[in-house]
Order: C-alpha cells, then structure tokens, then sequence
C-alpha cells in the first residue's frame, strides 16, 4: 500500500481510503469485518459523516478493542452555527466510541453557509475549540460546487479539500494543482460519479493517474470490493488506449447532466424517490437492461409522473441538475 502525506495535516494516508456511506445498508457485524481487512490491507483512512444515519454509530463499535490507532478518522457536519457545530462534534465523538478525531469537516456548504460558518458566532467557533481542547486535530471542508473549492483554498485554517472528482467530472482539476501548491490535502469523492461508473477499475485507474488527488475514498460494503479496488488502485501502469477510448466512449454517453445519488434533492414534496428514479433510467437506457429496469419503475408508488413541478429539488441540488425535465424525460420513457 502506497501512503502520502496530507497536505499540511502532515497525516500519512494510504491513497486509497474508505468511504462509510455504504455502511448503512449493512449491519454493525460485518461493519467490523471491513474495518478488519481494511487494517490487513493497510488501508488506513475511513471517512463518514454526521448525515450518514447509522454510519459513525456502527464504524465506532467496529473500531473498539484496538482498531481504533490503526486508522485515520475522518467525519464531517452540516452545522452552520457554533452551538450546532458543538454539539455535532460531542456526538460525533461519542458515536465512534474515541476521545479525538482526526479529520473534521464542513460538509458541503453554500457560499453563503460558508461565509455564516466563519463569521462571528459561526461553526467555525465551535471548531477551533475543539482542537484547541484536543476533540479534533485537523479541519477541513467538503464541497460540491467549484465556487466554494476556490473560496475555501482562500481560507489559512482548511487543511484538506474533498470534491468530486472522476472520468466525467474533471471541473476541479486546476483547483486540485492549487491544493498541491498550498499543501492542501485533496480528498477524491464520487470517484464512480455516485454509482454512474460501472466500471469500478477503470474508474480508480483514471484517478490513480492523477498525483494531486492524496486519497481517494470509494464506498465499500463487502470485502470483495475493497480487493478489487486495491487490485486498481495498485495497478500504476499507465491508462492504455483501449482504456483511453473507454473513457472516451464513457463521456459522451453520461455527459454532464446526470444524477450522482447524493440525494441533497430530498425529501421529495410529491414523495418520488428522484435518485432512484434516475438509476432505473441508467438501466433502461444505458446498461441493455430495459424490462427489468421497467419492472422494477412500474412497481414504484410514486412515479415520475408524479412531479407537482415546484422546484424544491433543484434549488437544492448542488449540481445545478433540470431534475423537472429530467423527471419529465423519465415520464415519457417509462411511460407513466
């Protein structure tokens, strides 16, 4: 396993971490399971987040009994406030059963959030205090939009930036290079564009490529997985061309406008499920799996049809996503 410094953390971390999203579909026994390969693999950094339901509870009971300093610890709040930003911070503490964590993050504010985070009476308050007292030891931030990339790599107190990045999101690229020039970790999100990817490989080898990305954190719920993307991640070869026309291929049939499940767009006012939605639509269209894709859509309670057409979905998208007129182009494919 490859291990690099973390920006100005001055953390060593292997290049390929855990992302615990996916832990929610699992249960707290095979939580523990991952965390034990992950430890035999020398995979030593796990991200997950205060917004991840059951995701810091069932990762702190797997850490227990002397995993918990064979691994950097990584979580993130939505807290805008001090008040909220602590309170965050204890529970978070107390849901990965550790009395520090390594790595806390802003999770994916606006410019606006952003600058109500730094300012008097703001999360950021509550955030120096906590390193102050030991609670956290490095500060970081999240981000889906370049905008707040760009505005936190203005800010002397972030020490790592995470933002998307994969074969058909490569808009932070120039902002990636300028992580590297101020010793500012980059923490590589959505490396399968929220499970647009099917090719598991061929996405952490286009990653892998890129040396300004310090750690690139996959969703994971079995062990198969974390061996397979090891395997990718390992393979430093350059890209070939059947590789390179893959990838090609890949960008013309995704485009730009495409769900990544970050599911930010609900809770849905009409009560449709939007993501999921959107994966059946991958299946119907792009996968060569069309009845069952239309199965499984018929079956749906609410269906895209559905939209009352208010928009709450897209003002909160962090992608700027037409989600009504995608909602309608699912409506005339499924056909309800």
């Amino acid at each position: 396993m490859e291990y690099i410094t973390l920006g100005k953390t001055g953390l060593s971390v292997s290049r390929m971490g855990f992302g615990g999203i996916p832990i929610q579909k699992v249960d707290a026994s095979v939580t523990h399971a991952l965390m034990e390969r992950l430890a035999q693999r020398g995979v030593n950094y796990i991200d997950t987040a205060r917004g991840y339901t059951v995701s810091e509870q069932f990762l702190g009971e797997a850490l227990e009994g002397g995993l918990r300093e064979k691994f950097v610890i990584a979580t993130k709040s939505m807290a805008r406030t001090k008040e909220a930003m602590a309170r965050d911070i204890d529970i978070s503490l107390k849901n990965l059963r550790t009395d520090y964590i390594d790595l806390y993050q802003i999770h994916n504010p606006s410019l606006a959030e952003l600058e109500q985070v730094i300012a008097l009476g703001g999360a950021l308050e509550a955030l120096m205090e906590a390193k102050a007292a030991g609670k956290i030891r490095h500060l970081g931030l999240t981000a889906h939009m370049a905008a707040v990339f760009e505005r936190a790599l203005e800010l002397d107190w972030v020490e790592t930036v995470m933002f998307p990045y994969n074969i058909v999101e490569t808009q932070g690229e120039e902002l990636m290079a300028k992580c590297r020039e101020k010793n500012v970790g980059f923490i590589c999100m959505k490396p399968m564009a929220g499970g647009a990817l099917e090719d598991a490989r061929l996405a952490l080898r286009f990653i892998r490529q890129n040396e300004n990305v310090s750690v690139v954190i996959p969703g994971m719920y079995d062990i198969r997985e974390i061996d397979e993307n090891l395997s990718a991640m390992e393979d430093i070869s350059a890209l070939t061309s059947d590789e390179l026309a893959k990838i090609e291929t890949i960008r013309k049939e995704l485009g730009t406008q495409f769900c990544r499940r970050c599911n930010y767009c609900q809770p849905c006012t009409a009560g449709i499920s939007i993501s999921g939605i959107f994966v059946l639509e991958g299946y119907l269209q792009r996968y060569g799996l069309g009845d069952w894709a239309q199965k499984r859509y018929d079956a749906l309670n609410k269906k895209a049809g559905d939209c009352v057409g208010c928009g709450a979905c897209e003002k909160r998208c962090p992608y700027q996503l037409p989600i009504r007129q995608m909602l309608a182009r699912c409506k005339q494919e499924f056909g309800s």
